[in-house]
């Protein structure tokens, strides 16, 4: 199968770009916004601290966690309910409503149940990734040609056998494209529960420096954070295209 390769020429283009538009946008409002260098320096002297490591380590393991759980729960269900047609149909548009309400209302519920602490940002994550894994791993088993299950009947396979031979790899690309948005938005769930739910990490560290005011704080740990989802949507896609090219 060809697969096309990253054009790592435009994607350099665009970050030279995006640096620039940052420096103007410096030029016109200093105050509210620090230079591309100016961040850049500040978040090496961050990243010169333990304190900063400590904070990572903490989103890191909130990240972690709520991955895991968001991957394998959504995975599970994904499977269950695209099994079955009708119950596919009926969860998808539940499913989407359910996402598109604002999260921001069920925070107070999830600090009253988990407290303040490592389990609430794990929720904060899961609510944000689970359900759109969900939906790809759905939709993945739902496009999947009735004539393969027929083959597949017809060669007398057992039900793990089409799970492994027949599912799994039909279902795998949709189950990779879920996970790469699911990274992403549970990042941004253990985030914004760090910032309404936590003593500690990155997002605590944020909302610290936003009540401050500090800006050269907010820019540098928004510039790390901006790397890390860059680094690891772009490993994830590496994931993706080389299994493309199985």
């Amino acid at each position: 199968m060809d697969t096309k390769k990253p054009n790592h020429l435009g994607t350099l283009a665009v970050l030279l770009v995006l640096v620039a538009l940052w420096q103007v946008l410096h030029w016109f409002n200093g105050a509210a916004l620090s230079s591309p260098i100016a961040t850049a320096r500040s978040l090496g002297q961050m990243m010169g601290t333990a304190a900063f490591w400590d904070d990572a380590a903490e989103t890191g393991l909130a990240l972690i966690d709520s991955l895991v759980i968001a991957v394998a729960g959504g995975i599970a269900l994904g499977l269950v309910l695209g099994s079955n047609r009708l119950a596919a149909n009926v969860a998808e548009p539940i499913l989407v409503n359910l996402y598109s309400l604002p999260k921001v209302t069920l925070y107070p519920l999830v600090l009253l149940i988990f407290g303040l602490g490592l389990a609430a940002k794990v929720a904060f994550g899961v609510m944000h990734g689970l359900i759109p894994i969900l939906i790809f791993t759905m939709n993945g088993i739902r496009q999947i040609k009735p004539v393969y299950f027929r083959a597949a009947h017809a060669m007398h396979l057992s039900r793990a056998q089409i799970a492994l031979r027949v599912v799994l790899p039909a279902v795998l690309p949709e189950v990779l494209s879920g996970v790469r948005l699911g990274f992403s938005l549970s990042l941004l769930g253990v985030l914004i529960g760090e910032m309404f739910a936590s003593q500690k990490g990155l997002g605590h560290q944020l909302s610290n420096a936003m009540n401050l005011g500090n800006i050269d704080t907010i820019m540098a740990v928004a510039l790390f954070l901006m790397l890390f989802a860059l680094a690891g949507n772009a490993l994830l896609m590496r994931v993706s295209r080389r299994y493309a090219a199985v």
